[in-house]
């Protein structure tokens, strides 16, 4: 198979993916254009490469400048908190885009992500996961840091699992916490770090609960995967929690080393799972 030609282009959220994807290309040679979102990413990591800011109404001219760049390959990269659509404030190309992606719009996460990559595509782009640019983000199935979950921790990840298959098919969140079979709380827009914020009042005396991330059931690998990192233990840790557990081969993993660290120094175990070892009636 022939190497791409042109440039990578790669629609920036928050966090430190978008550039670690960057970094990544541009030292395996390739050019890099970023178009980073305005209000979720950070303009001023990507002073390095052609770079532009744009806020989500003007999503047609970001389109029209990264092909203006030569780009026809996209990485979709970073977290993303989804304005109101009263917030767009579209110009007159935005509106016919936002026409194009139609009634998804208004529902859940994944539903716009396969509307907009549709919209892509028909604009001629190819759209590549950041797991296909970058090894090792998503590890398979191991313990990675501290004890085995024990059998009521083991339990808690089972209802995990099932809250977020929930979850996921009405397309709302990736992950919850359960602590002694009840659910401290679910994800929704704010997203991980906020809802385990929330959790700290809500802990209950014994054995602390368990992060779960899964992925939703028929969600596109392309993007939006279910991510941790080392902030995430930082906020399971103030939460009272003694684990995370997380879907193998379908979580990002940031900064893997630190986050390893970070949960053996608190006592916690990380816990890469294969869904199929927590099916109803399996033991450990």
């Amino acid at each position: 198979m022939n190497p791409p030609k042109g440039p990578l282009g790669i629609i920036a959220g928050g966090g430190g993916l978008p550039l670690r994807v960057a970094e990544a290309v541009a030292t395996s040679g390739r050019p890099v254009v970023v178009a980073v979102l305005e209000g979720q990413g950070d303009a001023s990591a990507f002073t390095a490469y052609p770079s532009q800011s744009f806020r989500w109404g003007l999503a047609a001219q970001l389109l029209a400048w990264l092909k203006g760049h030569g780009v026809r390959q996209l990485v979709l990269a970073g977290s993303v908190s989804r304005p109101s659509v009263l917030s767009l404030r579209p110009d007159a190309a935005g509106m016919k885009l936002l026409a194009r992606i139609g009634r998804a719009a208004y529902t859940g996460d994944d539903s716009v992500l396969r509307a907009v990559m549709g919209v892509l595509a028909e604009d001629g782009f190819e759209v590549i996961s950041a797991q296909q640019v970058l090894a090792g983000l998503l590890p398979p199935a191991a313990l990675l840091a501290g004890a085995p979950p024990d059998d009521l921790a083991r339990a808690d990840i089972q209802r995990g699992i099932a809250v977020c298959r929930a979850l996921g098919l009405a397309d709302v969140g990736q992950c919850c916490v359960v602590q002694q079979g009840l659910v401290l709380a679910v994800e929704a827009i704010e997203g991980t770090d906020a809802m385990l914020a929330r959790c700290g009042p809500l802990h209950r005396e014994g054995p602390g609960g368990v992060l779960v991330k899964c992925v939703k059931p028929g969600q596109s690998r392309l993007a939006d995967l279910p991510t941790i990192g080392p902030r995430t233990v930082d906020g399971a840790v103030a939460a009272g929690l003694r684990g995370l557990a997380f879907e193998a081969n379908g979580t990002i993993v940031m900064d893997r080393d630190a986050t390893i660290a970070r949960a053996t120094a608190a006592g916690m175990f990380l816990l890469a799972f294969d869904p199929a070892d927590f099916k109803e009636g399996t033991t450990a």
